[in-house]
């Protein structure tokens, strides 16, 4: 599993009820269903994932995140979780209301744009920076809405939703020391992980 979803686990309590949106491989639910005993199911865009986890035995089905989550249940899950994907779909502020209207836990991961290397690379190049996390040209790259950690708390401020824990890490396995300093952590991290509540 990639570093952000071992973070993930981290903060799932286990025999919880679980929906992966944009579940890719399905390592993350295939995890936590083995070792985790929890009840864990994905949904994915891209059809050819969606063959190889269920030829796997695990529980995905077909589906987009922008369209397809107002037909899950209020409160049908403990946990809904949202790996690198908040930056590609078309309406994140509105995927974010379904998670938390799904689930009591929403928990997201995303390549913070905000890290001090790809703001170096924007002031030097002044090209669309690259790292191993943002490892695409921007025309190739599926990312339509990239944010820094600093704008997901000013979105999670506007909306009302509530930072249970939040985290700054990197590609090596990581945590950014600076866990009480967003402003700081969104300089240094690669990555950010927020678990959110009502």
């Amino acid at each position: 599993m990639r570093l952000d979803q071992r973070c993930i686990v981290d903060m799932i309590k286990p025999q919880s009820k679980v929906l992966d949106i944009g579940c890719g491989d399905g390592s993350l639910i295939d995890y936590l269903c083995r070792h985790h005993h929890c009840d864990a199911r994905g949904i994915e865009l891209d059809m050819s994932y969606v063959t190889k986890t269920v030829a796997k035995g695990l529980p995905v089905i077909q589906g987009n995140a922008d369209f397809d989550l107002q037909h899950y249940p209020t409160n049908g899950f403990d946990y809904v979780v949202l790996s690198r994907t908040l930056q590609a779909v078309n309406h994140p502020k509105e995927v974010l209301q379904q998670m938390l209207r799904i689930g009591r836990h929403a928990i997201i991961s995303f390549p913070n744009f905000g890290h001090w290397t790809l703001r170096l690379q924007l002031l030097l190049k002044g090209r669309m920076p690259m790292t191993t996390v943002w490892g695409k040209y921007w025309y190739e790259t599926p990312n339509i809405h990239p944010c820094t950690m600093t704008d997901f708390v000013h979105l999670c401020e506007v909306e009302g939703h509530r930072i249970e824990r939040w985290m700054a890490i990197d590609e090596q396995g990581e945590r950014a020391p600076w866990r009480r300093y967003v402003k700081l952590a969104n300089f240094f991290g690669e990555q950010a992980l927020f678990l959110l509540t009502r």
